[in-house]
């Protein structure tokens, strides 16, 4: 029989691009959402399939944990509240779902005895540390509450694979864009709200003077880094973390452009929006680049995708599903 994931957050981003691609590998596969960020429409058409279960359930509920996993062989852990923003307004929350959600989450897969649980680490995790690029085990201290829940999710993997010797592997996750990424909401991520606003020939709002970088890193990527550590066997890459990403900056400024440009191969009149520049936001770092020397050499990793790459698949995808 076929080998069983669970996927939480499986209705979310992220989490709905690993569930297709796994069903797709003919992997039978449970998704669990709460639907608090995660959307029906991202997985609808997987409903049909005798391989996917859906569970809508909270992560906060230990026992919602425990049936989801039942019979799970593999656990890839993406739910949570992201949003550094999001998380200066409401920390509590951030926590219960990132830090108690999380602990829920791995006590069921040491009940189940799964054989590894990979999740969702976060770039946020190095803080002030003003080194570029960021190597794994040089971090600073944390900006905001989101972050030292995304941390916190990195000291509880460790003890629980060196008390319970439940498998563990952490992906740090640098910016993640790509098809089915929420343009919508107050906390939404930067490309998405931007192509939407270029789309409405609305100005988009830059934070800051747009010089601030980030390794944007497509979905495909990731989702090559999950299937990576799920099934890595290299005794020496598990029980560890990982930057996610492509080991390249772009300022938004940069991005913009980049935006602006695609776009206007579509409707012309897109070259003609100005953008307009705001200040910068709380909890915000400037400059953030990866190293992925790690995750290349531990677990092969390959990225297929750089930036621009990457842009011209999700904003064709964009065009043709959200225009």
């Amino acid at each position: 029989m076929a080998q069983k994931i669970l996927i939480t957050g499986g209705a979310g981003f992220i989490g709905s691009n690993l569930c297709e691609y796994f069903i797709g590998k003919e992997y039978r596969v449970v998704c669990l959402d709460n639907l608090a960020t995660g959307h029906m429409h991202n997985i609808n058409h997987l409903l049909k399939n005798d391989a996917f279960t859906f569970v809508e359930g909270d992560i906060r509920d230990l026992e919602t944990c425990k049936k989801a996993i039942e019979g799970c062989d593999y656990v890839l852990h993406q739910a949570a509240l992201g949003s550094v923003p999001r998380s200066i307004n409401d920390p509590i929350t951030s926590n219960d779902v990132n830090v108690s959600g999380f602990l829920n989450m791995l006590v069921a897969a040491r009940d189940e005895k799964v054989k590894r649980f990979v999740y969702a680490a976060s770039s946020s995790t190095y803080g002030d540390s003003e080194s570029l690029p960021k190597v794994e085990d040089k971090i600073g201290k944390p900006l905001s509450p989101y972050a030292i829940t995304k941390y916190v999710n990195e000291l509880y993997a460790e003890i629980f694979s060196n008390t319970y010797g439940l498998q563990t592997i952490g992906l740090r996750y640098f910016n993640v864009f790509g098809r089915k990424q929420d343009p919508k909401g107050a906390y939404a991520a930067v490309i998405p709200k931007f192509v939407m606003q270029f789309m409405a020939h609305e100005s988009p709002v830059i934070n800051g003077d747009g010089n601030y970088s980030r390794d944007f890193t497509y979905i495909d990527n990731v989702i090559q880094m999950n299937e990576l550590a799920m099934l890595t066997d290299n005794e020496a890459a598990i029980n560890t973390v990982y930057n996610t990403a492509v080991g390249d900056r772009t300022t938004l400024n940069q991005l913009v452009g980049y935006i602006k440009e695609e776009l206007s191969n579509y409707d012309s009149a897109i070259g003609d929006v100005e953008v307009i520049y705001g200040p910068n936001r709380a909890g915000d770092i400037p400059h953030s680049l990866a190293s992925i020397d790690k995750a290349k050499e531990l677990l092969g990793y390959d990225p297929k995708f750089k930036l621009q790459d990457g842009l011209k698949e999700a904003l064709k995808w964009y065009w043709e599903n959200l225009k």
